[in-house]
C-alpha cells in the first residue's frame, strides 16, 4: 500500500468527522482532524481486529482517552466495517438514540473498547487493559492470548494528576504491550499550553521507565517506524506525536479554537481544496473505501487462526478459557460461600468489619482465579492479599496488583481490568479515600462495569485517626450515583451474603462497606436464603402486640438498634429492627414487601454513623434520626459514639418523642 494512498484514507477520516460535525451543529474536530494519520497508519498496517467478530477475545483493544474527539473512532469503525457504527448511525452522530454519541463510553460490541470524558480516565483504563493482557497470557499461553493495547492520548490527560499515577505503574510493571499516542499539538481549549506546563513531557515517560519515540505526527512513514520500534520494545511505549489542531482548516489549525471551535459548510469546501478531496458530503470514493475495508483482512486471518488453535487445545482448557472470557462464575462458588454463611452463622462469634469481608475473600481466590486485587498501599489494614502473589514485571501470573499510594489509578485501572474482560476486579481502600476513585466510580457505573469497590474504616468508628479519615458524608454520596450497589453489611453473615450479590451483579459496580472495628454476630441464620438480597429486612420483629416503633440501620449501628429495641420492648413499646444493608436493592422491591418492612404507621428512626442525607427516603419527614450532624473528632471510637449521642439511649429517645407527638 503506497503512502499516497494511506494518505488519501487519513482524508477520508478527517472528511467523515468534517460531515458528522456540520450534520450535528456542533462536535470536536481537533482529535481526527489532528490525529488523522495517526489512527490510519495503526488501523491499516498494525491493529489486530475483525469488524465481523467486534468481540473476538484476543482482538487488540484501542482506547480514545481525549474521549471528546469520539469521531476519530467513529470513523476508525465506519470505514473499517463494523456494522454497528453504519454510516446512517453517523449522520445521526451526537442525536438521541444514535450509537456516535458525544462521548461513546463502552460498546464493544460496536468496537467502542472504552472512550472517557473525564481526562485521564482512559489511560489508566489502559493500563488495566494492559495488566488484563499480561495476566491472561501468563494464565492460559500466548496462543490464546497475545494482544496489544493502544490508546489515544492528549494533553489533558498527562496533565491530570491521575496521568503521572499511571505513567509511574506502567513504567513499573514493564507492561511492553501498551502503547500511547499522545497528540502533541501544544494547544489546549485554554489556549497554548505554554500557558500551564513548561516541563518536558516525553522526558517524564523516559525517567519513569518507559520506551519514548518524538515523531511527527503527520508523517506516515515516522509514524509506522514508530510503532515497529514500540512493538519491538519490553517497556510500554509512548509515542510523541507532533500534530496541528484541526489539520486542513485553515482557518482554525494550530489555534484553541481547532479544539471544538464550530465549523461551516465553507471550511469544509476549502480543506477539500486543499487535500484535492472529490467526495460528496458522507461520500468517501470507492477506491478509498475499498482500500479502508482491506485493513480488516489480516486481523480476519488472524482469528481464524486463533480460532483453530482454540479449538485444538484440550477439553479442559478451552472450557476454562471460554467460561472465563464469557464471565462465568464457576460453579463451586456458591455452595462455599453458603457454607461459609452456615459456619459463621453456627459459630456466633464476634469478628472485625473488614476482616469479615478479606475471609470471604480468601474463601474465594483459589474457586474463582479470575479475581484479582488491586490496592493503595493498605494490604496490611485491609487484608485482602492473603494467599495471593503479586503480579508485577517478573510475575504476570500474579493476581494482587500493589497500585501504591495511587488510589485514582487504582479504581480507573480496575474499570480497565473489567472492560477488557477475563477479570474479576478489586479495588480495596479506606472509605475516606473514596473521593480520589470518585470519577473511576462514577465511571464504572456509567459504563456498567462490573468492578467490585470494597472499603474499610467506614465511619467515626475508627476512632484516633480523627475526621479526615472519618467518611461521615460520603455513604450519601456512593448512595446518590445511579447504578452504584451500595452494601454496608452489620455482621459476617451479611457480609457473606453481600459478597453473594456482588458476585452475581455484572450490569455495574458495587461498593462494599466494612467497619475497622470488631462487630457482634447478629445474624445466627446460615442457611440458603439471602435476606441481603431484598436490600432490607426485618431482623428482629416487634413483640407483645402491634408494632409500633420501627428502627432502621445499617452496618455497624444495628447493634445499636438492637439494643435499643430491648429497652422499648421492656417499656410495652412493640419494636423492629430493620436492617437495610443496600438501599438500592430495597428501592427495587415490591410495594407491599417494602411496606411490611417499614411498617405503616409507625415511628421510623434510623440511626446510622454518618449524615442524614437520604434517610428521609426511608423515615419520612416526621422520622427520626440519629447520627451525624457535621464531621467526627479524634478520640476512641467509643467515646465518640457517646460525644455525638449515637447511642442506643439516643434511639430510644427519638423514638419516645417520635410516640409523644403521633
Amino acid at each position: 500500500m503506497e503512502a499516497a494512498t494511506l494518505q488519501e484514507m487519513a482524508h477520508a477520516i478527517r472528511f467523515l468527522a468534517v460531515d458528522a460535525i456540520l450534520a450535528a451543529g456542533e462536535g470536536h474536530q481537533g482529535v481526527p482532524l489532528g490525529m488523522a494519520e495517526i489512527a490510519t497508519v495503526l488501523a491499516a498496517r498494525h491493529l489486530r481486529f475483525d469488524p465481523v467478530d467486534p468481540t473476538w477475545p484476543d482482538r487488540d483493544r484501542v482506547v480514545v482517552s481525549n474521549g471528546h474527539g469520539s469521531m476519530l473512532l467513529y470513523a476508525l469503525l465506519n470505514l473499517t466495517g463494523y456494522a454497528k457504527i453504519s454510516l446512517d448511525e453517523v449522520k445521526r452522530f451526537r442525536e438521541l438514540g444514535s450509537h456516535c454519541a458525544g462521548h461513546p463510553e463502552y460498546d464493544p460490541a460496536a468496537g467502542i473498547e472504552t472512550t472517557t470524558g473525564p481526562l485521564g480516565q482512559g489511560i489508566a483504563n489502559a493500563l488495566g487493559m494492559a495488566i488484563a493482557e499480561a495476566h491472561l497470557a501468563a494464565r492460559f499461553g500466548a496462543d490464546l492470548v497475545d494482544h496489544r493495547i493502544w490508546a489515544f492520548v492528549g494533553d489533558g490527560c498527562l496533565q491530570e494528576g491521575v496521568g503521572q499515577e499511571v505513567i509511574q505503574l506502567a513504567g513499573h510493571l514493564r507492561l511492553g504491550k501498551l502503547t500511547f499516542f499522545w497528540d502533541d499539538n501544544a494547544i489546549t481549549d485554554d489556549g497554548a499550553t505554554r500557558l500551564s506546563i513548561s516541563e518536558d513531557v516525553a522526558e517524564r515517560f523516559r525517567v519513569a521507565g518507559w520506551h519514548v519515540v518524538e515523531i511527527d505526527g503527520h508523517d506516515l512513514a515516522a509514524i509506522d517506524a514508530a510503532i515497529v520500534l514500540a512493538k519491538a520494545d519490553p517497556r510500554p511505549s509512548m509515542i510523541a506525536c507532533r500534530t496541528t489542531i484541526a489539520r486542513g482548516v485553515a482557518r482554525l489549525e494550530g489555534q484553541r479554537g481547532g479544539h471544538s471551535g464550530k465549523l461551516f459548510p465553507a471550511d469544509r469546501d476549502a480543506m477539500a481544496a486543499a487535500f484535492g478531496w472529490t467526495g460528496a458530503a458522507f461520500a468517501t470514493p470507492a477506491g478509498i473505501a475499498a482500500a479502508w475495508r482491506v485493513t480488516a483482512e489480516p486481523g480476519r486471518t488472524a482469528r481464524a487462526a486463533w480460532s483453530s488453535r482454540l479449538a485444538g487445545a484440550d477439553t479442559d482448557r478451552r472450557a476454562l478459557f471460554e467460561r472465563t472470557m464469557a464471565g462465568d462464575l464457576p460453579a463451586a462458588w456458591r455452595p462455599a460461600l453458603q457454607a461459609h454463611k452456615a459456619r459463621l452463622a453456627d459459630e456466633g462469634q464476634a469478628a472485625f468489619s473488614i476482616q469479615t469481608s478479606s475471609d470471604v475473600a480468601a474463601l474465594l481466590y483459589d474457586i474463582v482465579p479470575e479475581m484479582m486485587v488491586g490496592c493503595a498501599d493498605l494490604e496490611a489494614p485491609t487484608n485482602h492479599k492473603r494467599q495471593l502473589a503479586a503480579f508485577d514485571a517478573a510475575d504476570r501470573a500474579g493476581r494482587y496488583i500493589h497500585c501504591g499510594v495511587r488510589e485514582h489509578a487504582m479504581g480507573s485501572l480496575a474499570n480497565g481490568l473489567a472492560a477488557h474482560g477475563g477479570v474479576i476486579p478489586l479495588a480495596v481502600t479506606y472509605l475516606p479515600f473514596s473521593d480520589y476513585e470518585r470519577p473511576a466510580m462514577r465511571m464504572a457505573a456509567l459504563m456498567g462495569l462490573p468492578v467490585k469497590f470494597v472499603f474499610s474504616h467506614d465511619s467515626i468508628g475508627i476512632g484516633k485517626n480523627g475526621p479526615t479519615h472519618q467518611p461521615v458524608e460520603m455513604l450519601a454520596g456512593l448512595r446518590a450515583l445511579p447504578n452504584m450497589l451500595v452494601m454496608r453489611p452489620a455482621d459476617a453473615v451479611e457480609t457473606a451474603e453481600c459478597w453473594e450479590i456482588a458476585l452475581d451483579h455484572r450490569t455495574g459496580p458495587v461498593s462494599l462497606i466494612f467497619a475497622r472495628q470488631q462487630l457482634p454476630m447478629l445474624r445466627r441464620d446460615g442457611g440458603p436464603d439471602n435476606r441481603c438480597r431484598r436490600g432490607a429486612y426485618v431482623l428482629a420483629e416487634a413483640e407483645g402486640g402491634v408494632r409500633r416503633v420501627t428502627l432502621l440501620s445499617t452496618g455497624s449501628e444495628v447493634q445499636i438498634a438492637l439494643a435499643a429495641r430491648e429497652t422499648l420492648q421492656a417499656e410495652g413499646v412493640p419494636t423492629a429492627v430493620v436492617s437495610m444493608p443496600c438501599w438500592d436493592l430495597f428501592e427495587a422491591q415490591p410495594a407491599d414487601y417494602r411496606a411490611v418492612v417499614l411498617g405503616p404507621g409507625t415511628v421510623r428512626v434510623a440511626v446510622e454513623a454518618a449524615v442524614k442525607f437520604g434517610w428521609e427516603r426511608w423515615i419520612g419527614e416526621a422520622g427520626g434520626f440519629v447520627g451525624m450532624t457535621g464531621f467526627g473528632a479524634s478520640g476512641p471510637a467509643d467515646a465518640l459514639y457517646r460525644h455525638f449521642g449515637i447511642t442506643a439511649e439516643a434511639v430510644v429517645a427519638a423514638a419516645r418523642a417520635g410516640l409523644a407527638s403521633a
